[in-house]
């Protein structure tokens, strides 16, 4: 697909407008979606520290006992 300037590829043949907006919505969710799971990580990373901390002075509670669970049987 060649273009003769500038302008025309922008217009697009009148189809500009929808092709750059349908790309600005993919640049700004893959950009949310990026610094998203960079702050995710962030946070899964710090509570891990926090853990590890815990645990090596000792003072991090035991965790609950799993939960059992028996057959019921319909009467």
């Amino acid at each position: 697909m060649a273009f003769d300037s500038l302008s025309a590829f922008l217009t697009m043949e009148g189809h500009g407008s929808y092709v750059w907006v349908c790309y600005c919505v993919f640049v700004l969710l893959l950009t949310a979606l990026a610094l998203w799971s960079r702050s995710r990580r962030h946070a899964v990373l710090r509570e891990q520290r926090r853990l590890l901390e815990l645990e090596e002075s000792g003072t991090r509670e035991q965790a609950p006992a799993a939960a059992t669970f028996s057959r019921i049987h319909p009467s």
